[in-house]
């Protein structure tokens, strides 16, 4: 026989409530698996892939892997020239190239990433 507060303490509880959650909590673990494998895959893309930039109007050009490995630093000849005396210049102009190749990366990473997570911040991942 059911008391009155426990028929009220039923009824608050909405149909399928209880049986609806571990659906819902494993299509969620799911699709958290699949983006974080998507991501994973990404990553791994990325990181293999080359990214030119140039500094100086093309005076030194820098070539980088995705995981930012320099593999190639070109300086135009007239620049070495033009340059002997001012070594700080070409040292500018080949951190400035650098860092604009860095950033191109950095922008694509978050670019594809924005496509995986759907805009969705996920701090720490990329």
């Amino acid at each position: 026989m059911q008391t009155a507060q426990t028929k009220r303490m039923k009824s608050r509880i909405p149909k399928g409530h209880v049986g609806a959650q571990p659906q819902n909590m494993t299509a969620m673990i799911k699709q958290a698996q699949k983006m974080q494998n998507d991501i994973s895959k990404l990553q791994e893309e990325i990181e293999a892939r080359t990214f030119s930039s140039a500094a100086g109007g093309g005076a030194v050009e820098v070539t980088m892997l995705g995981n930012k490995t320099i593999t190639a630093l070109a300086i135009k000849p007239e620049t070495v020239k033009d340059s002997v005396d001012d070594v700080e210049m070409l040292q500018d102009l080949i951190v400035s190239a650098i860092n604009s190749c860095i950033s191109v990366i950095e922008e694509e990473t978050e670019s594809e990433m924005e496509k995986v997570t759907g805009g969705v911040s996920l701090p720490g991942l990329f």
